[in-house]
């Protein structure tokens, strides 16, 4: 069975991370299903609403380290950018249901989201610094934004986890509830959507964010040559060599 799961229903196109067996961790492969369904609904007129979920007990871990050392982001034109330029430039509403952990990019990519449910269950972090990274996504400018300065530094310097509360109450998410009704709520919303006017809700949309969608690119280009450079340095060497070897990094060096 495919690690992305792509369904289209009554005008949703339904993403499904599928790979619990590895927590969700994201793939090369994974990244281009996931770039090339946003494109596809972003050009299909019978699509009006696009939904993110993952399993009750897990969104995603993030990158799947392996695969990302052997096949890291080569260029704007890689598979991780492709989708994260596409989520961050969708014309239409994105849902997104969380339950579990959402590590990195899975806590990332929901900055993308109009809307986000979670279990209460969920736990949220962006541990770039841990592994000798820096963030992505544009995280550096949306994460100061939603949450202010002093909560966005303890979650991307210091990258420990917070929980489905937390949140809410920074607006995050826009609601909890339990983990085994999180991916049949965020679908009865993106039902609502769907039965309302295409143009109404692209407009409202580009009116809501048009002030920061250039900002937003430029922003995900310089923190992309950053990463690019920083996870050839020896930080990040050390990092993924010791996730790899499961041992604590020692950063004491470097």
């Amino acid at each position: 069975m495919s690690d992305i799961l792509i369904h289209h229903d009554s005008g949703i196109c339904t993403i499904t991370l599928n790979r619990v067996d590895k927590k969700n961790s994201i793939t090369t492969a994974m990244y281009q299903a996931m770039a090339d369904a946003l494109a596809a609904a972003q050009g299909d007129d019978a699509t009006r609403v696009v939904v993110f979920q993952g399993h009750e007990t897990i969104f995603s871990a993030g990158n799947d380290i392996a695969d990302f050392l052997n096949n890291p982001p080569a260029g704007q034109d890689s598979p991780v950018f492709r989708f994260l330029h596409g989520i961050a430039s969708f014309a239409k509403p994105i849902v997104a249901a969380v339950s579990g952990p959402a590590v990195g990019i899975g806590t990332t990519l929901l900055f993308h989201c109009d809307l986000v449910y979670a279990g209460d269950n969920a736990a949220f972090s962006m541990p770039f610094v841990n592994l000798g990274l820096c963030p992505e996504a544009a995280s550096s400018l949306l994460v100061p934004q939603m949450l202010g300065y002093h909560r966005a530094a303890e979650a991307l310097l210091l990258g420990e986890p917070f929980m489905a509360e937390a949140a809410l109450e920074v607006g995050l998410v826009n609601r909890v509830v339990p983990p085994t009704e999180t991916n049949n709520y965020a679908q009865a919303v993106a039902r609502k959507l769907a039965a309302k006017p295409l143009s109404s809700l692209i407009e409202t949309k580009r009116l809501m964010k048009k002030n920061q969608g250039s900002l937003v690119a430029q922003v995900m280009t310089e923190e992309g040559a950053s990463f690019g450079r920083m996870l050839r340095e020896p930080a990040a060497r050390e990092a993924f060599g010791a996730f790899m070897e499961k041992r604590k990094p020692d950063f004491s060096k470097v």
